[in-house]
């Protein structure tokens, strides 16, 4: 009479997104584009950070935080290139690699499908890429910087409202499963 009971838990299956050939360039060179040319014609519109938006969907979508952190990377190190002399190599590299990195590890554990928590993430991953930048000047660069500012809470709000539309256009560049 050895009797042996198995107990199994209920793990939650969270899907790791894959997507279509050249969709991810593809986003990240219309990005760019946008980042460069919409403050210019619409000045209200520098408020966006679209290549921060798109960190982390990616990260929260691909659910690999080594794959999150490298593309945070290059992400971070193109938006630097492209900044101008006014912004060291390195300071968005720095901040969105991290970020990219956080978005993955949530992404792997939570369901960040809903309008809801994708939202709410993003206001989260949006001031913590502004308190990182902020650490950056002071420390690296030793310039003085404000912490927190009623445009951060704007801000904050306006990309995560944007980030819920852009992110479920983005959901249309998935391969079905």
């Amino acid at each position: 009479m050895n009797e042996t009971y198995e107990l199994r838990t209920a793990e939650s299956h969270i899907e790791v997104h894959k997507f279509r050939a050249g969709s991810i360039l593809g986003t990240l060179v219309i990005i760019f584009f946008l980042q460069a040319f919409l403050p210019i014609y619409f000045h209200k519109l520098a408020i966006l950070d679209l290549p921060l938006l798109i960190t982390i969907y990616f990260g929260l979508s691909r659910r690999n935080p080594s794959t999150g952190l490298l593309l945070g990377m290059a992400i971070g190190l193109a938006q630097d290139s492209l900044s101008g002399p006014t912004v060291p190599i390195g300071l968005y590299g720095i901040a969105k690699t991290i970020i990219g990195f956080l978005a993955s590890s949530v992404g792997a554990r939570l369901d960040t499908e809903h309008p809801a928590a994708r939202f709410a993430l993003t206001i989260v991953f949006f001031g913590l890429h502004q308190g990182i930048l902020v650490v950056e000047r002071r420390i690296l660069l030793a310039q003085p910087e404000v912490w927190f500012t009623v445009q951060l809470a704007i801000a904050a709000l306006v990309n995560a409202v944007v980030g819920v539309f852009l992110f479920t256009v983005l959901d249309r560049l998935r391969k079905p499963s």
